[in-house]
């Protein structure tokens, strides 16, 4: 998916992913709740890595991701490794 634009339904389905791991239901990701994607997406990821890449994906370093900031993430291609 790196690079490309996403369709709709290709939007919708990273929406479905976002909402499945915001636990609180309160529109964005938080540390913990990353934590617990990358660890079902990769289960060998360090924590260490996992903090690095939040911070990176976390573009206006709020300590949140929202739906923008996982989309460009998701889109990117990243949680592929």
């Amino acid at each position: 998916m790196s690079g490309q634009a996403l369709t709709e339904t290709q939007i919708a389905e990273v929406r479905k992913e976002f909402d499945f791991f915001d636990n609180d239901h309160n529109g964005m990701i938080d540390l913990g709740e990353f934590i617990e994607l990358l660890t079902v997406l990769s289960p060998k990821t360090k924590v260490k890595v996992v903090e690095e890449a939040f911070s990176l994906i976390d573009e206006n370093a709020d300590g949140h991701i929202d739906f923008d900031e996982f989309l460009a993430w998701w889109q990117q291609g990243w949680w592929e490794y």
